[in-house]
């Protein structure tokens, strides 16, 4: 894995600036990671984001303030690649993925591979332009690490049946050191009113992971679409595996940080402004360091018209962990 403070410098995401450059597209918004401990040993690198899918930014998402060349394709996939690419990270984890096909060209040139599973009815089916369904995905660096097992799930209720949301379960194994890992990445079911449906999902998702990992490193990333106060959040706190959120350690107190998603969306006459913590890296402190994290940018970074937008091509922002193998 690179220095924490990485910028990268894969032939990729120079091509990606200079083309930015020439189109004289505003800048991506630039962060800093900060350090968390001084551990040292095999570590990597985990990146989680919900990328919003092209469907859905063009359909019923509604970002009355994001300018449309911002929600161009054209525009928007040269921001997308380089927020993928500027971390150097040694596994992405995606939701929201409509252009999967797109993104593993893309990314098999810096050394990626990609496995993606979409949900079983994807409502970016369902738009006027669609581009195939959306799913979740999960990107390694092949000179880092190996798959050494990867499991679809389908996640279900208390009663057994299916429901339209899925993860990817990856067990990774470090080429230099041959440390065991296993990374999960999951998408919880959308909008208010359905809790009930993100707790029931997430209680099958983490009893899978309970019986699944044993004593193995564990890190559970994605969009739970659940605030710190929902049961499903506690679901993965109280896991039996013993796992804790990353970016909850920089509170020191417990609690998450203000906002992992800042949005403005519009219909019937009405601008509703949504700002809340809904995406998690959680991970098992016992067998895992968390030495630095990717920190949000500020309200003036972001600015007034908030996500997505000119300078930051999702609503939702990516967390970056680095995290050493104990």
């Amino acid at each position: 894995m690179s220095d924490e403070n990485s910028t990268g410098a894969q032939g990729l995401l120079k091509e990606v600036q200079t083309e930015v450059s020439k189109k004289n597209l505003p800048s991506l918004i630039k962060r800093q990671f900060k350090s968390l401990s001084a551990e040292n040993g095999p570590s990597v690198r985990i990146f989680q984001w919900n990328i919003l899918a092209q469907a859905l930014s063009q359909g019923d998402d509604n970002f009355v303030l994001c300018p449309p060349e911002a929600l161009d394709w054209d525009n928007r996939h040269l921001h997308i690649l380089e927020e993928l690419l500027t971390y150097n990270a040694s596994v992405l984890c995606l939701q929201e993925v409509d252009k999967f096909s797109f993104l593993e060209g893309k990314l098999k040139s810096e050394g990626y591979k990609g496995v993606f599973f979409p949900k079983p009815y994807s409502p970016c089916l369902d738009c006027e332009i669609s581009y195939g369904p959306d799913g979740c995905a999960v990107f390694w660096k092949t000179d880092e690490l190996d798959l050494i097992k990867q499991e679809n799930i389908v996640l279900q209720n208390l009663m057994g049946y299916e429901t339209n949301q899925v993860s990817i379960i990856c067990k990774f194994q470090t080429k230099n050191y041959s440390k065991q890992f296993y990374v999960a990445v999951t998408h919880l079911k959308a909008k208010s009113g359905f809790s009930d449906v993100r707790y029931e999902q997430g209680h099958f998702l983490n009893s899978i992971l309970e019986s699944m990992t044993i004593d193995a490193p564990v890190i559970v990333c994605g969009d739970f679409n659940a605030e710190q106060t929902e049961k499903v959040y506690e679901v993965f706190k109280n896991s039996k595996m013993g796992l804790a959120s990353s970016y909850a350690q920089l509170s020191g107190d417990g609690s998450e940080i203000p906002f992992t998603t800042w949005k403005v969306r519009g219909g019937n006459n009405v601008m509703r402004e949504l700002s809340r913590t809904i995406d998690y890296v959680w991970f098992t402190p016992e067998k895992l360091g968390l030495k630095s994290v990717l920190m949000m940018p500020t309200i003036h970074e972001i600015g007034e018209n908030r996500l997505p937008s000119h300078t930051y091509p999702s609503d939702h922002l990516s967390l970056v962990c680095d995290f050493v193998l104990k």
